[in-house]
């Protein structure tokens, strides 16, 4: 399957200011896949070391800081060749680094005293890992984050690569054909369904066996849940747990603000805030923030006790709510059910993909009003509303324009309509998603 983040990779690999890098994403998500394919495409060999699987190869980062002579143990120790004469033939794989923080802190050896060496360290919980100061040094790493899989991705898995390159032909803002609308709409809700966890794709892709999908989704769950039992502090386990469990029903709600009473009855926010924390430094959610206006920095303008909490894969939180895939086939319940969470959670996965800084939302309350998302793309801040049917009304965004008319140059709404835009109010179908950025750069373009 291919994977978008190869790109980013040989732009590393090429790069005279090239550092060690970490390639940071959740259990499952492909890390250790990505790393060995790009060897096998791109060097003429892999040197590979787990620390998970191999919990000796920690000793030889314990004693020295000398890269040669850690490299030598290692070799020695594995069977694994690096080629010291011609070191750029090789790629030096460090993979569940999270195991091992001397390595980690060794990378900064690397940089410093072995540049040319070409070495990569992926972990699944590199995030709480570097959220300790004192595990690696700043500034002689490079940082690599890789994602579940895209819905584009997702339709090159599917041999629908066709779709894809219709899609970036668009370069006018003007309905699309039936021809590919329709085909298109289909596979988002499949797409709703497998998610872009990559072993869930390829059950689907290779197999369209939907109970092998299902058991994959659970188990990548099941294996995020005995992770949770590695914070540090024993008693947040079951506080992870149930923050964990209760995206569904926060999200499940007309003002999907999360609220710890639904967590558990009584819960208090500082009882909860560690183990909030714990699931938003793994990668394993996105804590997006309400924005009090829309201002430049967007993060400056951050009410700090009001956030939505999603997670970072569509097909995974279909699974948590154990909605069937039998959805896929009726209709557009996919994209409505549970106040359109879906469609919100896949809109934000596709967003953050794009652009810079973590949206925000934002609401008004006597009567309620709300936005689903603001984003910032360079100095503007635009409105996104994610409407999971065709036919919309865009209360909240005329409501947003009215308040901050001088600062609304485009409102964009992604629903079931086709492609168009209607004097400010951008329109981009769900399956677009991924284009948002290029379809705000084709309206300004058009002379908006």
């Amino acid at each position: 399957m291919e994977r978008l983040i190869m790109q980013k990779l040989l732009d590393w690999k090429g790069s005279k200011y090239r550092k060690p890098l970490i390639l940071k994403g959740v259990r499952q998500v492909g890390k250790t896949w990505i790393l060995k394919e790009f060897a096998k495409r791109y060097y003429k060999n892999i040197a590979y070391f787990n620390f998970d699987e191999h919990p000796e190869y920690k000793q030889f980062f314990e004693s020295t800081k000398n890269v040669e002579r850690i490299l030598q143990n290692l070799m020695m120790a594995s069977g694994e060749f690096i080629n010291q004469d011609n070191p750029e033939d090789t790629l030096i794989v460090f993979d569940e680094i999270q195991e091992c923080p001397n390595a980690l802190n060794t990378m900064k050896y690397f940089c410093e005293n072995t540049p040319y060496y070409h070495v990569a360290c992926a972990g699944s919980l590199l995030g709480i890992a570097l959220s300790r100061p004192a595990s690696f040094p700043v500034g002689k790493v490079d940082f690599l984050e890789i994602m579940p899989m895209t819905f584009n991705e997702f339709l090159m898995a599917n041999d629908d690569g066709n779709l894809v390159a219709y899609m970036d032909t668009i370069d006018k803002i003007e309905p699309i054909p039936e021809a590919f609308f329709n085909p298109l709409y289909e596979k988002l809700k499949m797409y709703f369904v497998t998610g872009g966890m990559p072993e869930s794709v390829r059950a689907w892709a290779q197999e369209r066996d939907v109970e092998l999908m299902q058991q994959v989704l659970s188990n990548i769950l099941g294996a995020y849940e005995r992770d949770f039992a590695k914070h540090p502090d024993l008693k947040d386990f079951p506080k992870i747990s149930l923050i964990w469990k209760s995206i569904p029903s926060q999200l499940a709600r007309e003002n999907k603000k999360f609220i710890y009473k639904v967590v558990k009855e009584g819960a208090r926010a500082r009882e909860y805030e560690d183990a909030l924390q714990w699931l938003c430094d793994a990668n394993l959610t996105y804590k997006i923030y309400r924005s009090t206006a829309p201002g430049l920095p967007i993060s400056a303008y951050d009410d700090l006790s009001a956030f939505k909490l999603y997670m970072m894969d569509v097909g995974l939180l279909r699974r948590l709510s154990l909605l069937a895939p039998s959805a896929f086939g009726e209709g557009n319940r996919l994209f409505v059910e549970f106040k359109g969470a879906l469609s919100e959670n896949y809109v934000l996965q596709a967003l953050q993909n794009q652009f810079e800084a973590m949206p925000r939302y934002w609401t008004m309350d006597n009567p309620r009003y709300e936005v689903d998302f603001l984003i910032q793309r360079e100095n503007d801040i635009f409105p996104v509303e994610v409407k999971a049917e065709s036919n919309v009304e865009s209360r909240s965004l005329k409501k947003y324009k009215e308040k901050y008319s001088d600062k609304v140059k485009l409102r964009i709404r992604l629903s079931l309509s086709n492609l168009r835009l209607d004097d400010d109010l951008l329109n981009i179908p769900l399956f677009m998603a991924d284009y948002t950025d290029r379809l705000i750069e084709i309206a300004w373009e058009q002379g908006l």
